[in-house]
């Protein structure tokens, strides 16, 4: 089950920082809502995982989660460019968390 919770905490990550991007700075009302609840709700779900699985793994995954979600968020919505180098990056993200995974 704390797996589960640090994935649902990892996909809010991905929320709050596209959210965020909506915000336009904390200026629009209903995003910065969205981003402070999910930001929120984000780190308690984190605090929860790490009462039973390694801390730096847990942040690792969260991290990695929410970064490399929030770049393929800035692809899809956001028109953000796919480069070689920014794929590339991410891909350096998934490896790193789970070769992380497996030495835990």
């Amino acid at each position: 089950m704390p797996w589960v919770i640090l994935a649902i905490a990892g996909l809010l990550e991905i929320v709050w920082a596209t959210s965020m991007k909506a915000s336009d700075g904390f200026t629009k009302f209903w995003p910065s809502v969205l981003t402070v609840s999910t930001l929120l709700l984000s780190f308690w779900l984190l605090s929860i995982a790490v009462k039973s699985l390694p801390l730096g793994t847990s942040y690792m995954v969260w991290a990695g989660v929410g970064a490399v979600g929030t770049f393929i968020a800035g692809v899809i919505f956001l028109d953000e460019a796919l480069t070689f180098t920014r794929v590339l990056a991410g891909c350096m993200i998934v490896g790193g968390i789970v070769v992380m995974k497996l030495g835990s």
